[in-house]
């Protein structure tokens, strides 16, 4: 385990350069005293790295090293080339890239890694986006990628769903997420640091302007309390429902027998939870709250009535 870390810390030295003990503590999700003892120890084996005190201080390599420790085991070729994404790289403007990047990558692997990437290839194929519904149509992605990567601010035209619908609103691009097969763009702008959607940008001007994300501030992070908030939001009622066997596997509720199974299912809202009921059919049966109760049999007695005639 040591081993492993003190070539990650050796390897994060050498791309990002100086980093203080604090920030190799973060990285490595050890303490701070843990990683005084690993430079320490890398210090003793004769690895040229020194400290520097002071505000902008921290550790470095000496200019010019390079290790050698940077062999692809099996399992991180295979992750590298499954990682690869050419339909997201050229919404990037980085297909051409992308190919380059994993021609040299497959030329510098040994014969027998590189037989075993070209299989990844051949037997596994990532497909973001769900299946229904047409691709968004992102013609600006790529301008808005070259902010976030020049550290420029932006004006964008943009479009809400709420009055008035087309705005426009001067932000610092700290970084674009795909999720589900949607770009989605986190900035800092008058209303502080939020979230929009890139197919809903009508027009990107770029700006001179430079900027520098707050200290702390981290995009994976980010999202991931964006996900926590929105879950924490999404479900804020339960309705009590009668399942069958069949109803009970579809909605991942553990039958309590063979016949109908009771169990309070968190929902978002009465017309999303009405909408997800009636996909199970006579599946299931909701007992309460009364309105979505009301609200699905009404709906059933149209339907009688629409198919009756």
């Amino acid at each position: 385990m040591r081993a492993s870390r003190l070539v990650t810390l050796l390897l994060l030295l050498q791309n990002r350069g100086r980093m203080t003990a604090r920030q190799l503590a973060e990285e490595l999700e050890v303490s701070v005293r843990t990683v005084y003892r690993d430079v320490e120890a890398l210090g003793a084996a004769g690895i040229p790295l020194y400290g520097e005190a002071g505000h902008a201080g921290g550790y470095r390599l000496i200019d010019g090293y390079r290790t050698q420790l940077t062999g692809l085991t099996a399992d991180e070729a295979q992750a590298a080339f499954l990682a690869a994404l050419p339909g997201t790289a050229a919404d990037l403007g980085l297909g051409e890239a992308l190919a380059t990047a994993q021609l040299k990558l497959r030329a510098a692997l040994p014969v027998a890694l590189r037989e075993h990437s070209e299989r990844i290839q051949e037997r596994f194929l990532l497909d973001a986006p769900g299946w229904y519904g047409d691709a968004d149509q992102v013609p600006h992605l790529a301008a808005v990628a070259a902010a976030v990567w020049a550290r420029r601010a932006l004006v964008l035209q943009y479009r809400r769903w709420r009055a008035p619908e087309e705005i426009e609103r001067r932000l610092k691009p700290y970084g674009p997420v795909l999720k589900a097969g949607r770009w989605y763009l986190v900035a800092d702008g008058p209303s502080g640091i939020r979230t929009y959607r890139v197919d809903q940008i009508l027009e990107v001007r770029p700006l001179a302007d430079g900027f520098a994300p707050p200290d702390g501030f981290h995009l994976a992070g980010y999202w991931s309390s964006c996900l926590a908030d929105f879950r924490a939001r999404l479900h804020t009622a339960e309705a009590l429902v009668r399942l069958t066997p069949e109803g009970a596997r579809r909605l991942g509720v553990t039958p309590t027998g063979g016949g109908w199974t009771e169990a309070r299912i968190p929902i978002e809202s009465i017309d999303h939870a009405h909408r997800e009921f009636l996909r199970l059919g006579t599946e299931v049966e909701v007992m309460a709250p009364a309105e979505l109760r009301n609200r699905i049999a009404e709906t059933a007695r149209t339907l009688v009535t629409r198919y009756e005639n």
